[in-house]
C-alpha cells in the first residue's frame, strides 16, 4: 500500500508537506500541491480512511438504521434521506443488525437516523451520553444529542375510522402491527380512542406485522366471520395488499362492497390496486429529507426542535357507503 512517505520522496519534499498538501492546508504553495497531487496520482495513493477520521474527527457520512428493507416502504424514504445529505456533502451509509452499531460508537459516521426496533432505548440514550448524534423516528427520548422527527400516526388512524364511520360502517377490524412497533402502537391507541367514541360499533382487533402475509391471514379470518359488510383498517398499506390478494384469490366477496379496506402509508403501489385503496398519504420522502436536515443541523451546532410530519385522507373505492345495521 502506497503511503505518503512514498509520495514525499516521489516529489522530493517532507512528509509533512505532503499532509498539508492532501488536505487542503495553505501552508503549502500551489505549485508545490500540484506536484505532491501528481505524485500521490502517478502512484495511485488512496487515503487512509481511518487515519483520516483521527485526524479530521470527521467522516463526512451519515447512517440510518432500518429493522428490516421488506416491502415498499422504505424506498422513497431512503431517497429523501440521499437526497438531502448528499446536497450536503455527505454520504448515506444504510444500516441493519447489531453489529452495524459499531459505526456509531466507533465514530465511523458522523451522525444517525433511527428507525429500528431492535435498537433499545437504553442503547441510544447511552450513545448520546457519549456526544454521538441522532434523529430518532420511531420513538420518544429526550437528550440534547436527540431530535424526533415522528410521523402524526393519531391523525392517520383517527381519519382512517373517523371515514369508515362516516361511510357508515359499524362492523369494523383492524389489523394491528408488529408488538415493538412505535408506529402501530401509536396508531392503534388512537383507533381505540376512536372507536370508543362512537356506541354501537362492533370493533375486532387481529394481529398482524406489517407484512402482505400477515394481511392474507387477517382476511382469511374476517371472511371465515363473514355474515355483514365488514370495515377493516390494516396499519398499513403492505397488510391491505395481502388483504386484496386473498379476497379475490379465495373468496366472492367484493372489495368496496362486501370488505371495504383503508390503509395507511399510500405506497406507490397502493395507488394502482383496484379498486383505488383509500388510505392515509403522507411523504415519506419529505419525513426522510426533514430527518436528515435536523441531523445535519445538529451536527452543525445549530438549534433544533423536535419535527412531526402531517397526515392525509385519501379517499378510494376501497371504501364505500353502506346502510348495513
Amino acid at each position: 500500500m502506497v503511503s505518503i512517505k512514498d509520495i514525499a520522496k516521489r516529489a522530493g519534499v517532507s512528509i509533512s508537506t505532503v499532509s498539508y498538501a492532501l488536505n487542503g492546508n495553505d501552508k503549502v504553495t500551489k505549485e508545490t500541491a500540484a506536484k505532491i497531487l501528481q505524485a500521490a496520482e502517478e502512484l495511485n495513493y488512496v487515503p487512509h480512511a481511518a487515519a483520516r477520521l483521527l485526524k479530521t474527527k470527521k467522516s463526512n457520512m451519515i447512517g440510518i438504521f432500518l429493522t428490516d428493507f421488506e416491502g415498499n416502504f422504505y424506498g422513497n424514504l431512503l431517497q429523501g434521506v440521499k437526497e438531502y445529505v448528499s446536497a450536503k456533502g455527505y454520504d448515506l451509509l444504510v444500516c441493519s443488525g447489531p453489529q452495524s452499531r459499531r459505526l456509531i460508537s466507533e465514530r465511523m459516521i458522523d451522525g444517525a437516523i433511527i428507525l429500528d426496533a431492535t435498537f433499545s432505548d437504553e442503547e441510544l440514550l447511552q450513545y448520546a451520553n457519549n456526544g454521538h448524534k441522532a434523529v430518532v423516528l420511531d420513538r420518544e427520548l429526550q437528550h440534547p444529542h436527540i431530535n424526533q422527527v415522528l410521523l402524526d400516526n393519531k391523525a392517520g388512524a383517527t381519519l382512517a375510522i373517523e371515514h369508515l364511520i362516516e361511510q357508515g360502517h359499524d362492523n369494523i377490524y383492524a389489523v394491528a402491527g408488529p408488538a415493538g412497533s412505535y408506529d402501530a402502537l401509536q396508531r392503534m391507541r388512537a383507533v381505540n380512542q376512536a372507536v370508543e367514541r362512537v356506541p354501537g360499533v362492533a370493533f375486532t382487533v387481529i394481529p398482524g406485522d406489517f407484512t402482505k402475509s400477515s394481511g392474507e391471514a387477517a382476511a382469511q379470518r374476517i371472511a371465515a366471520e363473514y355474515t355483514r359488510p365488514a370495515a377493516v383498517f390494516c396499519l398499513n398499506d403492505e397488510m391491505a395488499i395481502g388483504m386484496y390478494r386473498y379476497i379475490r384469490n379465495h373468496t366472492d366477496l367484493i372489495i368496496g362492497e362486501h370488505i371495504h379496506i383503508i390503509g395507511f402509508d399510500n405506497t406507490e403501489l397502493a395507488q394502482f390496486v383496484e379498486p383505488r385503496l383509500a388510505t392515509i398519504d403522507y411523504s415519506m420522502r419529505k419525513w426522510g429529507a426533514l430527518a436528515s436536515e435536523q441531523l445535519i443541523k445538529m451536527l452543525a451546532d445549530e438549534p433544533v426542535e423536535n419535527e412531526r410530519v402531517y397526515v392525509a385522507l385519501v379517499q378510494g373505492a376501497s371504501v364505500t357507503a353502506t346502510t348495513a345495521t
